[in-house]
């Protein structure tokens, strides 16, 4: 059947949440007035719109969808090809480099002639404002609540200051050279718009009058994008239309207009699917892709630099810091069964990168599937089928980058069963377990747990091994959340850090992702390849060997 002729399915067979979502969203009865646009709707896992203020929350569904959509960053990731990692290219700075004599400074040079969608200008000013919005408390415009997502993600910056219009100088606290990777997270929101609203807006301080600004910013926002902000409903829907004037053409929109819906549960998102009610769903169920083939939707998947883990907790009293229970528990899933349960939709892990991989480093811990010897290492730490070792993960029930979360960790509970583990969930939301992320296994948001299942990108290596092993990225300065370093860490992360030279650097990590592995501070469970489904009016669709996609070339029949 013509997908352009599939009608919805009667409404009494529809669950009553969705139906409650999809009226909610205007799906069952807006549609028509749209229909002289080129419209492309979106199925999200996230259970809110990630924040739209400039600064994404939901994890890396948010910079998906609200961030690289609506912003641009200094630095850019390359989504334009599906049979090669995605790398790094040019955004709003055309170039940097280091300083010679003082690796604490670089110096970018801005992109001219590129306009904020308020009409703005984009220069070394409105740079500096967005470094400060997370960085300088004193800042009349700081963010606390953009902080958390941000300075996260690149803690070493310390501060910007402007050469001239089209240069700026940016300080870390220690040499970086993955400073430029991490640039890829800031987004560059409009000061212009941003004083625009705090001029309207109500309050007995300044503090109140930015806090309001930013509300009204996030409900009418402005960043440099190839769409702009058309319509937002909190918990119901984003609509982003084209800004025909962005500043590249190769990624100037030909869609008139995205609708991003969110849909967290995956059942819901594959009944949208199939019934015409969105074009494009994230995670679909696994049950249902042979369905999903056979209606003629495609089906897009490729590898991805993305782990799909347990983080364990090193925190006083952890059954975890036995090295011998954390082998055990990697040799224990059975990943070809989870493999199989997720219709072939996911790579089987050896570590945080691949064999192969410039930063492998031949680790002597082979993470595999072999039950007997994990049983023979828990009886060694004393523990057997009649005095298991209790365990607690905090985990949710969907979101961003975690694949099919309930099912799969069911799974893995089963699979540790057979070699003594008594694993115990706590289902918490995505967006609280991202958040709880960030302040520990020793804050009472763990609510006992001793290990989290975040989903976490690999393609830089902040990112992928140095903010789960230093100690100076322990809660809340970023992801640490197990509290896993020491002095050895320490020093391979600065070998890795002060190398500048891409050869260089790559050594020094592979010496660290070959420790990380020996170590074990995860039970490393599978790598995502980012399953989606779309209609076939979806053209022009390049899936890339990367977390993110990018919307903007694509093309609607």
């Amino acid at each position: 059947m013509s997908l352009s002729v599939v009608q919805p399915l009667s409404r009494r067979r529809w669950p009553a949440s969705l139906l409650g979502a999809l009226a909610a969203a205007g799906l069952l009865s807006a549609a028509p007035a749209l229909a002289q646009e080129k419209v492309l709707r979106i199925a999200m896992t996230a259970a809110d719109i990630p924040r739209t203020l400039g600064q994404p929350d939901q994890g890396f569904e948010g910079n998906r969808f609200t961030g690289i959509p609506m912003y641009d960053a200094l630095t850019h990731w390359d989504l334009s090809k599906a049979d090669a990692p995605s790398v790094l290219i040019q955004g709003l700075a055309l170039s940097w480099a280091v300083d010679a004599k003082d690796k604490t400074k670089w110096v970018f040079k801005l992109r001219p002639n590129v306009k904020f969608h308020d009409g703005s200008a984009f220069n070394a000013d409105a740079v500096v404002w967005n470094v400060r919005k997370v960085l300088d408390k004193d800042a009349p415009h700081f963010d606390a609540s953009q902080v958390g997502v941000t300075a996260s993600r690149m803690p070493t910056l310390r501060s910007a200051r402007k050469i001239d219009d089209l240069t700026v100088e940016l300080t870390t606290s220690e040499p970086d050279s993955f400073l430029p990777l991490n640039l890829t997270n800031l987004f560059m929101a409009s000061p212009a718009h941003w004083q625009k609203k705090f001029e309207a807006a109500a309050g007995a301080t300044p503090a109140d009058k930015a806090r309001a600004a930013w509300t009204a910013f996030a409900a009418d926002s402005s960043g440099t994008g190839p769409f702009r902000m058309a319509r937002f409903v909190p918990r119901e829907r984003l609509e982003v239309v084209a800004n025909k004037a962005y500043w590249d053409p190769k990624r100037t929109p030909k869609i008139d207009r995205v609708v991003m819906l969110p849909m967290p549960e995956a059942n819901a998102r594959t009944a949208a699917l199939l019934s015409g009610q969105v074009d494009w769903i994230e995670a679909p169920a696994p049950d249902a892709m042979g369905t999903i083939r056979q209606r003629g939707f495609n089906v897009h998947f490729n590898p991805q630099p993305h782990v799909w883990p347990w983080q364990l907790s090193f925190a006083e009293g952890s059954p975890w810091l036995d090295k011998r229970v954390r082998h055990a528990a990697n040799l224990c899933v059975d990943r070809a069964g989870l493999l199989k349960l997720l219709g072939g939709m996911m790579g089987v892990p050896k570590g945080s990168v691949a064999p192969g991989h410039p930063w492998w480093g031949n680790p002597k811990f082979d993470i595999r599937y072999d039950p007997d010897a994990a049983r023979k290492l828990m009886a060694e730490a004393g523990h057997s089928a009649a005095k298991p070792l209790k365990v607690k993960v905090q985990i949710s029930a969907s979101g961003s980058g975690q694949m099919q979360p309930l099912p799969m960790n069911e799974f893995v509970q089963q699979s540790l069963k057979a070699c003594h583990f008594d694993v115990q969930f706590d289902v918490i939301e995505w967006n609280t377990l991202f958040t709880n992320w960030r302040k520990g296994a020793k804050d009472p948001s763990a609510n006992g747990a001793n290990a989290i299942n975040v989903s976490f990108a690999t393609m830089d290596p902040f990112f992928a091994m140095v903010r789960f092993t230093s100690t100076k990225t322990f809660p809340p300065v970023s992801n640490n959340w197990g509290y896993f370093g020491n002095p050895e860490f320490d020093k391979l992360i600065a070998d890795a850090r002060s190398a500048f030279e891409d050869k260089a650097r790559d050594a020094a990590l592979a010496k660290l992702h070959a420790r990380i592995v020996e170590e074990a501070p995860f039970v490393w469970i599978a790598h995502d390849v980012g399953p989606r489904a779309m209609s076939t009016k979806v053209k022009n669709v390049v899936q890339p060997r990367s977390w993110f996609i990018d919307i903007a070339p694509m093309t609607m029949d």
